[in-house]
């Protein structure tokens, strides 16, 4: 495969972690969670477009005995339970402007999606063009506001449907929805730059499979993920 040299590829992995304690680095299927997006990432891109995000020294020399070079390190004030994603990647985008990395898109791969596959963030690049403001992986929603999502009318206490007009009686019939499931995204920097990422409405969805965009946030997320990775290894017939 040829390398992509128009993109730059994000790794953000900050050290704090309340669900999962020190889940960057926790071994998952018998390695660091935080290399699976480094594997991830190599496979697209030259070392030199792929920047871990970290605050955290133990996260950056466990990145680094890939033999990937990590030269940056987040400052700590956005470290913090309550920084976005965005301000990250944007002191990213920061640091390589001015050590004369170029790039064209950016692609966020963040650790807590170890199951991503290769097809998921191709069929995501595939999917990027200037003119939007990103791509990003989606699955089919759990539940369905046109079906099964209500909300409580505040002028009469009682429970209504959250939209439509509650009128389906099969799921199948309600008009499809889907949910981000944050395993990949491709963002134009100009957006990332100018935009909330709320305020981002040229998005473009790359549909996956929920098996490969299980999100580590709990206990059980994990307990899913090593599940999944297990059958991933089982010899087929």
């Amino acid at each position: 495969m040829d390398k992509d040299t128009d993109s730059l590829y994000v790794i953000t992995a900050r050290g704090g972690s309340k669900g999962i304690p020190r889940k960057n680095i926790k071994p998952l299927g018998g390695k660091p969670l935080i290399l699976y997006s480094i594997e991830m990432a190599r496979l697209f891109a030259p070392d030199d477009r792929i920047i871990v995000s970290t605050e955290d020294e133990e996260i950056a020399e466990i990145s680094r005995s890939t033999g990937l070079p990590v030269p940056y390190m987040r400052p700590m004030h956005l470290a913090g339970d309550h920084v976005g994603s965005r301000e990250v990647i944007i002191d990213v985008m920061d640091y390589a402007d001015a050590h004369g990395i170029t790039y064209d898109k950016v692609c966020l791969l963040q650790p807590t999606s170890p199951l991503r596959t290769a097809a998921d963030v191709r069929a995501c690049l595939d999917l990027y063009t200037p003119d939007v403001d990103m791509v990003t992986t989606v699955v089919t929603a759990a539940a369905n506001p046109y079906y099964d999502c209500f909300e409580t009318d505040s002028a009469t206490g009682f429970m209504r449907i959250s939209k439509g007009d509650g009128l389906y009686t099969r799921r199948q019939d309600a008009p499809q929805v889907v949910q981000t499931s944050g395993s990949v995204y491709v963002f134009n920097p100009k957006s990332l730059r100018e935009k909330r990422l709320g305020e981002m409405t040229r998005r473009k969805a790359c549909v996956v499979d929920s098996t490969t965009s299980v999100d580590l946030d709990t206990p059980f997320d994990w307990a899913v993920a090593e599940t999944v990775l297990r059958m991933r290894q089982q010899p087929t017939d």
